[in-house]
């Protein structure tokens, strides 16, 4: 039987669904992981216990259902979509807690965005009200109180992105460093309207255009296009 693996990892926990090929449940496991909250309206996860919560729902399902009885056809992701994490581009390994969309840290930094009557113009492009909700002035934030962690992404030693590409980058070995449209929508740098990131929107945040135009869009699908015409 052809299976689908459904993983959500979502906010409070990994979650993992095995499927069969006519959408039928066959089997599920789910892991809760801390939350933490250094200060108020602060909210962090660790990354490195999500990816071990996923490896071990992932195992459940999988190992209760022998290569005989499954044969896993595909993988999907579904993930809050708006926390950060950044990680080492050797080892996969987080340098700082990931930044959950509920955390205000940034809300100083977007409020300034509105002083400086940017709201607007950030509106058109990406369909979104400037908030601390999504992924832009975490970033920002970050980049600005951790100067360690900027020389990292500047030098490439380091990546950012949302939690599907975090675990996408583990799960592959550091093959693959990707999002998908939907995702990067939610980050207040995504041009909605010519589906790309945009220079004008990384500048009024503060961060270096090179630190998200390493993650495409379609890198996945190049290489699985790639491997299917060779």
């Amino acid at each position: 039987m052809r299976c689908i693996l459904a993983i959500d990892q979502s906010t409070s926990a990994t979650k993992a669904v095995l499927l069969g090929a006519n959408g039928r449940v066959l089997d599920s496991a789910s892991h809760e992981h801390r939350q933490y909250y250094p200060r108020p309206g602060w909210v962090e996860h660790n990354a490195e216990e999500i990816w071990r919560n996923l490896l071990a729902v992932c195992r459940s399902v999988l190992e209760r259902k022998p290569g005989n009885e499954c044969e896993l056809a595909s993988v999907s992701i579904a993930n809050q979509r708006e926390t950060i994490v950044v990680f080492e581009r050797r080892t996969g390994n987080p340098l700082y807690p990931a930044v959950v969309w509920q955390c205000r840290r940034g809300t100083d930094l977007c409020a300034r965005q509105t002083e400086l009557r940017r709201a607007e113009a950030i509106r058109d492009k990406t369909g979104l009200r400037v908030d601390t909700y999504f992924s832009a002035s975490k970033l920002q934030w970050l980049i600005r109180e951790h100067p360690g962690l900027a020389s990292q992404l500047s030098a490439g030693d380091a990546l950012v992105g949302t939690m599907d590409t975090y675990l996408i980058h583990r799960l592959t070995d550091g093959a693959v460093f990707a999002t998908d449209h939907t995702n990067a929508s939610r980050t207040l740098l995504f041009d909605i309207a010519n589906l790309k990131w945009d220079a004008e929107l990384c500048r009024m945040f503060g961060v270096p255009m090179r630190d998200v135009v390493r993650l495409r869009m379609s890198e996945a699908l190049d290489r699985r296009a790639a491997a299917r015409g060779a």
